[in-house]
């Protein structure tokens, strides 16, 4: 068995209503300048929070402006909004992109490398402010790995910086924050979660420390996503699903993720397609596609979501893809590029741009060409 490093934050809370507890916790803490990020549509489920830090006396500064897909502007235009502020601690409570911001924002703040060379494993130099996050939606796990996201505008290209002082210091991850999501980011957000917990069971450098995450995430998520998507208010399925993204989450530091992620890149950096929508219409022609190279495996994913066992492991693992495919048409994801209007003359380009994931396409259990990657755009038209 080989060596592996599993990160995780120094502290993690996790039931409906724990957001609650980020003050009394916080103030014990010492800093009195919070930067929060945030959105105006969550306040009121944070409103406790918030009154109790007010009477506390803690500084507090919102930044509200995170729209979609962030890019390399968008950040600098935070981090200069901390430094204004003197922020000496951090929390998002948000979205994927919200959390990704708020942590490369800590690491930086102060620093004087930039942005721009940090793409890429292990390049941060230091730990930076102290910082704390709280997902919103039950999807990228953000608030559990050590990466961050954002969109190159130079080159149109989606762009990740990994490091252990991305760790956040605090998890809080509080089922009750996910209620109020709309069905179609549920259902988005949702896939992004399984995908992650399949990559990392099926990937190349895929390990039984994490193996364990990644079953339990995959089955939580299939058995629960559909539920959430149609009732918003099941309580037992959202906490189902902030549970299953927590352990997609708990499988990007040590493992990662692998060619469904490197494909869906060009498809947010030049189309900004959501990144949970990309995911989750790539996912079965990439788990068709990889099924060879570990069927034992793809098998194994799919009785964890829960499909009747094939007379062998291959028909039990293409059982599992007609799952993921079928699960996505219940909770109303678009199947194929066509119905998201990307058109097919962009196949070439974006083969081309998926091979400049290495850092992700390393992992995937069978080696993909740039033939490979049109081949799979295309069969998704």
């Amino acid at each position: 068995m080989k060596n592996i490093t599993l990160l995780q934050p120094q502290k993690t809370v996790f039931g409906t209503g724990c957001i609650d507890q980020f003050a009394e916790d916080y103030l014990k803490l010492g800093y009195n300048r919070l930067f929060i990020v945030t959105t105006p549509v969550v306040k009121p489920a944070i409103s406790t929070m918030l009154d109790k830090l007010n009477a506390a006396g803690i500084d507090t500064c919102f930044y509200e402006d995170v729209h979609g897909e962030p890019t390399i502007t968008d950040f600098k235009t935070m981090l200069k909004a901390a430094e204004d502020f003197g922020a000496d601690s951090f929390i998002g409570i948000g979205g994927g992109s919200i959390l990704d911001l708020t942590k490369l924002a800590a690491a930086l703040l102060g620093s004087t490398q930039q942005i721009e060379n940090l793409f890429g494993t292990g390049l941060i130099e230091r730990r930076g402010k102290w910082f704390a996050c709280a997902p919103t939606t039950a999807g990228t796990g953000s608030e559990m790995s050590p990466n961050a996201i954002l969109l190159d505008e130079s080159d149109a290209l989606k762009k990740g910086v990994v490091s252990p002082y991305l760790i956040v210091d605090a998890a809080y991850i509080d089922p009750k924050l996910t209620w109020t999501v709309p069905a179609k980011i549920t259902a988005e957000t949702g896939m992004d979660a399984l995908t992650h917990c399949i990559e990392a069971y099926t990937n190349k450098f895929a390990h039984p420390m994490v193996d364990m995450f990644a079953l339990k995430g995959i089955s939580l998520i299939a058995a629960n996503l559909a539920k959430a998507v149609k009732n918003g208010n099941d309580a037992e399925a959202r906490e189902a699903l902030a549970a299953g993204s927590m352990y997609g989450g708990m499988c990007l530091g040590p493992v990662n993720t692998a060619a469904v992620h490197a494909l869906s890149y060009p498809l947010g950096g030049e189309y900004h397609i959501s990144h949970g929508l990309s995911n989750a219409i790539l996912l079965p022609s990439v788990m068709r596609f990889n099924c060879s190279a570990n069927v034992k495996k793809y098998a194994e994913v799919a009785l964890a979501c829960g499909v009747e066992p094939g007379k062998d492991d291959e028909e039990t693992a293409m059982r599992g893809v007609e799952f993921v495919t079928n699960l996505s048409k219940e909770c109303n994801i678009p199947t194929t590029l066509t119905e998201i209007g990307i058109p097919h003359s962009a196949v070439a380009h974006m083969a081309k741009a998926a091979m400049e994931v290495q850092r992700l396409l390393k992992n995937n259990p069978r080696e993909v060409t740039e033939s490979d990657a049109r081949d799979i755009y295309e069969s998704l038209y």
